[in-house]
């Protein structure tokens, strides 16, 4: 399994496909780069395609500190070690928390940036005293049944959960959800009291797309909209019957748009 080492973690990444352009896919909270796998699948037919476990997520080491500075810190040297040039970043949620300060700060490595259902603002307030709960269990007895039916309503739209046909999909992922260990409450601490990147947003002058579903309920999609008026030509597009992970719930939808933006370039 590749392993690479940046900023002193071992970080697991999958490499599929070729061809003159680079996307680089990076996941949200409590996942792995197989949140991606139908992009993987489709993209890599044409694309160079590099996807990545954050640090204490999927495969890769479990080494504090997971503030979003850090995590921004271990991408910016993934892609100068794996990246051959210019790469197109797609970061969901967690992922465009880094995927946002690539752009801004380092715009020489960044063709283009794509964010799904992520946000530039720091925690709603009225969100921690929740997820603040539900961590504090995940600490004591580790990512239970019951904490995962929470947390999947978080994750997905209520449309999607409730479509009988996506039942085995629902079990799959919540299973997923579930092979966390206790050491993730770290990651989610990171997230939970992350800095808003809003005055950087303007510093992003690369094409960007952002992508966010209609019934997300983690990061709404008016925080979307205002990423998209706060980047200069940034285009939006609306998933309609996707929550907080379309690319898991609307692949075919999230593969053609991500197609046809990287098709132009």
């Amino acid at each position: 399994m590749p392993q690479i080492e940046v900023n002193g973690v071992q970080i697991f990444y999958v490499e599929e496909g070729s061809g003159k352009e680079t996307i680089v896919f990076s996941h949200g909270l409590l996942w792995s780069q197989r949140m991606f796998r139908a992009q993987i699948e489709e993209l890599s037919k044409n694309y160079r395609v590099i996807a990545y476990d954050h640090r204490g997520q999927g495969q890769s080491e479990v080494k504090a500190p997971f503030d979003m500075d850090t995590l921004y810190s271990d991408a910016l040297e993934l892609i100068k070690k794996l990246g051959n040039g210019k790469v197109h970043f797609a970061g969901l949620s967690m992922g465009g928390f880094v995927g946002m300060r690539l752009a801004a700060r380092n715009p020489e490595l960044i063709k283009s940036l794509i964010l799904l259902e992520t946000s530039a603002n720091s925690e709603p307030v009225e969100n921690v005293p929740k997820y603040k709960t539900l961590n504090g269990v995940v600490k004591l007895l580790g990512v239970i049944s019951p904490v995962a039916n929470k947390v999947m309503k978080i994750m997905f739209a209520e449309s999607w959960l409730s479509n009988p046909k996506n039942k085995e999909e629902v079990k799959f992922w919540k299973k997923e959800m579930m092979t966390n260990k206790r050491t993730i409450t770290g990651p989610v601490d990171g997230v939970i009291y992350r800095n808003g990147v809003e005055d950087e947003l303007l510093n992003i002058f690369c094409p960007t797309m952002v992508i966010v579903g209609d019934e997300d309920v983690a990061t709404k999609p008016e925080k979307a909209k205002f990423i998209q008026m706060s980047i200069k030509n940034a285009k939006l597009h609306r998933v309609t019957g996707a929550g907080h992970s379309s690319c898991i719930e609307k692949p075919e939808v999230v593969n053609q748009l991500v197609s046809e933006w990287l098709d132009v370039f």
